[in-house]
């Protein structure tokens, strides 16, 4: 990992010899605290431990890919807390790192000197031995913890990491062309390293802890609780003093000052390693990558293709969806989208590209909130067609292909009597979805009109994408519309207007224009059955969508223009009033 002034570079060797990259823009905000000696020292400390953290779950997630069968806490964990169990490895490992080193550094030196005060040879011990003991003691930890785990051979390689990523910036510093036989000649040890800044850090804590009080009047373990307390609280001090003080020697190079630095160049031997070519091609790759970022804002940020578990990402989306209906069902659908496979492909997937997991997680969350999902998705499928959806239009409904059904054998029929091309007419005809189905299924050319300028506007989109042939016009009702045609179709607003309120509250997403009927629901139809004698002709149909206890009160309105028939939908609802015009 490389940080710059403006950008960070992550780069990765993967198992097959390719270095990926993830890149970030940093944000370039005025901080009070970093002009504040001392404590931009502990905050930036701390912030670099957390862009490390996160740097090294993001490589580990590179490579975390797995393809086994899910165990029952990975299930449990993405259902009530969304985290997998790295992510909750993570934390963990994060507080107990913090608290182990607490326990180590602090809890430990205090610990031995209070050990020693118990045998009468030593009996109290002065303040001035009681800091060396302690500061020898935290050197030989921090000795020892390092030789041991550089010991672990993924330890190992992270240190040689750690090597090749010093012999680029010194590469750099020393004017070199940055390339892998310069750096390689270049030392791994730099003077700006974090382990000099832990160094530092034991040495200032000797200095700062001469000036606190032994609380030996105490006695017991009073007196070692007080030493422990004020010790931790001094640590954001110690921490940034040393800041400083590794800032300030970074500036200078005299016998004296290289004498102060030795201690910390001598622990660096254990946290570098001499790292191979290939390390120094990775550490190479993320170096340029941020100079590049930062000499030019235009360069776009990349991620890695983290790959994610598709059924633990699944039981997350599920979760969120607990309290919507048919939620197997609407994750269904967001994965298609994602994904772009088929619904019937779903249970054979495994893996699923992070960038998938996180908008199938925005889609979720935007239909948690009570958005339609075919406008969430952008989109609907109505008779095998898919068709654009957003809030200019009603949702196209599979209740309405109960109209189309019926339509297309009406087209079959009219179409064997007729001597020339039917004339079609679709009205409130919204985002054109019962034209485009009509057209395309039954091979005709159609007109369709709408009030809403806003619903044609979507209507056009969809049929440029599906390439009908359908003519929109801008109409209210028949206003526009010339001629007279054989089939009339119709998908009006019919739900009463007291009912509007106490709809669900997703439905109320749409258009009120497209669902507000009047106050009996009935309103459109009796404007249609006052216009229509002069559009359909003798020997015409009309079909017409209607709420499911209306088909008695829509077909009383055209009962005397001909036969009139109720359809029902799959549910045994009424759905369709059809008249055919005797008269």
């Amino acid at each position: 990992m490389m940080r710059g002034e403006k950008s960070v570079a992550t780069a990765v060797r993967t198992e097959d010899g390719r270095i990926e990259l993830e890149t970030s823009r940093i944000e370039e905000q005025e901080q009070w605290w970093k002009k504040v000696p001392i404590l931009r020292g502990f905050l930036n400390f701390f912030i670099m431990m957390v862009i490390g953290s996160r740097v090294l779950t993001r490589s580990a997630e590179l490579y975390g890919e797995e393809t086994g069968e899910p165990s029952k806490l990975e299930m449990w964990l993405a259902e009530k807390s969304k985290k997998s169990v790295m992510d909750i490895a993570i934390y963990i490992g994060v507080v107990l790192g913090v608290v182990f080193a607490i326990g180590l550094f602090v809890a430990l030196p205090l610990g031995v000197v209070k050990l020693l005060e118990l045998i009468p040879a030593f009996g109290s011990i002065h303040w001035v031995y009681r800091n060396l003991i302690t500061s020898g003691v935290r050197l030989i930890v921090l000795f020892g913890y390092l030789l041991l785990v550089s010991l672990v051979p993924d330890i190992r390689r992270v240190f040689m990491y750690h090597g090749a990523e010093h012999k680029v910036i010194t590469c750099y510093e020393q004017g070199e062309e940055l390339t892998v036989e310069n750096a390689r000649k270049m030392t791994r040890l730099h003077d700006r390293c974090g382990t000099s800044f832990l160094v530092i850090t034991v040495f200032i804590s000797v200095l700062a802890s001469a000036f606190l009080p032994t609380f030996d009047s105490l006695g017991g373990a009073l007196s070692f609780l007080a030493r422990f307390g004020t010790r931790l609280a001094l640590l954001p001090v110690v921490a940034g003093i040393s800041y400083e003080v590794l800032k300030g020697l970074a500036r200078f190079d005299n016998p004296f000052v290289r004498i102060l630095k030795k201690p910390g160049l001598w622990f660096q031997l254990l946290t570098t390693r001499e790292p191979d070519d290939s390390m120094l091609e990775v550490s190479l790759t993320a170096f340029k990558t941020v100079m590049a970022m930062d000499a030019d804002e235009s360069i776009p940020t990349v991620r890695f293709n983290v790959r994610k578990d598709y059924r633990i990402v699944r039981q997350g989306i599920l979760a969120d969806l607990k309290d919507i209906e048919e939620k197997e069902a609407i994750a269904d659908w967001i994965f298609v989208k994602v994904l772009g496979t088929e619904r019937s492909a779903l249970p054979t997937v495994t893996m699923i590209d992070e960038e998938q997991a996180e908008s199938a997680k925005a889609y979720a969350a935007r239909v948690k909130e009570g958005e339609p999902l075919q406008y969430v998705l952008g989109e609907t499928d109505f008779y095998g067609i898919t068709l654009k959806s957003d809030p200019r239009a009603l949702i196209p409904r599979g209740d309405t292909e109960v109209l189309v059904e019926q339509a297309l054998k009406d087209i079959d029929i009219l179409r064997s009597d007729a001597k020339e091309a039917l004339n079609v007419l679709d009205i409130c005809t919204g985002s054109g979805a019962i034209a485009i189905a009509l057209s395309i299924k039954g091979g005709i050319h159609v007109t369709a009109t709408d009030i809403s300028e806003e619903a044609l506007s979507l209507a056009r989109e969809n049929v440029e994408s599906t390439g009908a042939n359908v003519t929109l016009l801008k109409s209210d009702l028949f206003e526009k519309a010339e001629g007279v045609y054989d089939l009339i179709t119709a998908n009006p607003p019919y739900i009463p207007t007291a009912e509007i309120e106490r709809l669900d509250a997703i439905v109320k997403k749409e258009p009120r224009l497209a669902l507000d009927g009047g106050a009996d629901g009935l309103d459109c139809y009796r404007a249609i059955r006052a216009s229509i004698e002069s559009h359909l002709m003798v020997g015409g149909v009309f079909l017409t969508e209607i709420g499911y206890d209306q088909g008695e009160a829509v077909s009383a309105l055209f009962a005397d223009m001909g036969s009139v028939e109720v359809l029902r939908d799959l549910e045994g609802h009424d759905r369709v009033v059809k008249v055919k015009r005797n008269v």
